[in-house]
């Protein structure tokens, strides 16, 4: 990105975060737009679960369920946390608040963050 002194510290604040927040976008679309992976949010709905839990729902290889949660967790959907020798995996709505927020502004609804 070229500076151009005429704009301020914040203006190139902005531009950085609003296209960290369109790659987010991209990244979470992208995610959602597989149904194993959506069907996976929706069996997160319920809590966290292991890999294994996960993969114990499905008819897939462990790989391909790792995949599917790696791109989730890339996309910022889910998050992981180690417990022990297992690793937990459970939704994260903070990206999904975001999302909505973003759609309620394209159906000219206010947000409550405002």
């Amino acid at each position: 990105m070229y500076l151009d002194k005429r704009f301020g510290v914040r203006y190139y604040l902005d531009e950085l975060r609003n296209e960290a927040m369109e790659l987010g976008f991209q990244q979470t679309f992208k995610a959602l737009g597989d149904p194993t992976r959506r069907a996976i949010l929706d069996l997160l709905k319920g809590g966290a679960l292991t890999a294994g839990e996960i993969g114990a729902r499905f008819d897939m290889t462990g790989a391909t369920i790792s995949h599917h949660l790696s791109v989730l967790k890339e996309a910022g959907l889910v998050s992981d946390d180690k417990r022990g020798k297992y690793i937990y995996y459970e939704l994260n709505l903070s990206v999904l608040d975001e999302i909505t927020a973003w759609i309620a502004g394209l159906k000219g609804e206010n947000s409550h963050e405002e």
